[in-house]
């Protein structure tokens, strides 16, 4: 089993660096920083430190080709969604749209998601309002700050994909 580090930058707690073996990569984080895994709250716009598994990856087939991984990997639809809304007992899980609580459209226009990888942040048993949908997805430009997840750039994201195996963690350090 690999660790991959994500580090936060000492003078910018919005940025980071994920590595690996043989791997390093500048990533954004979450617009208010890093904080504890246990003091994280839905829509504060931090990314939680702590370690957590792969749980699967999706890409977006009009835009991408499936990527090479050992992970699990599911092509996007527009029916995809991800629910945030705190009372809906599918709070942090895959939901089909149409679908009525408040949820995150997986199929997005900003290309953000064209490639992105689900981590096992608060779903094992999920706790309301601990926080929903962390992901590590493709970065802005500029590695504009993230709502909480770990962004990285498209192409390292797939050299990423490439290298990373199923009992592989992501550790977030706090600053």
């Amino acid at each position: 089993m690999t660790v991959w580090l994500v580090t936060p930058d000492k003078d910018n707690s919005r940025r980071g660096r994920l590595t690996g073996p043989m791997f390093e990569a500048p990533c954004a984080l979450g617009k208010h920083g890093v904080i504890a895994q246990d003091r994280g709250r839905e829509g504060d716009g931090k990314t939680p430190a702590g370690t957590y598994p792969f749980r699967k990856v999706f890409y977006r087939p009009d835009r991408e080709e499936p990527p090479v991984t050992d992970l699990a990997v599911e092509a996007l639809t527009p029916t995809h969604g991800w629910c945030d809304d705190v009372e809906s007992p599918h709070y942090n899980r895959l939901v089909r749209l149409p679908f009525g609580p408040s949820h995150e459209k997986m199929w997005r226009e900003d290309a953000l998601y064209d490639l992105v990888v689900v981590l096992g942040h608060n779903d094992d048993p999920v706790v309301p309002g601990l926080g929903s949908a962390i992901f590590l997805h493709v970065a802005k430009d500029g590695f504009k700050p993230t709502l909480g997840c770990v962004a990285v750039e498209k192409g390292a994201l797939r050299r990423f994909l490439r290298q990373v195996k199923p009992d592989d963690r992501i550790k977030v350090e706090l600053g």
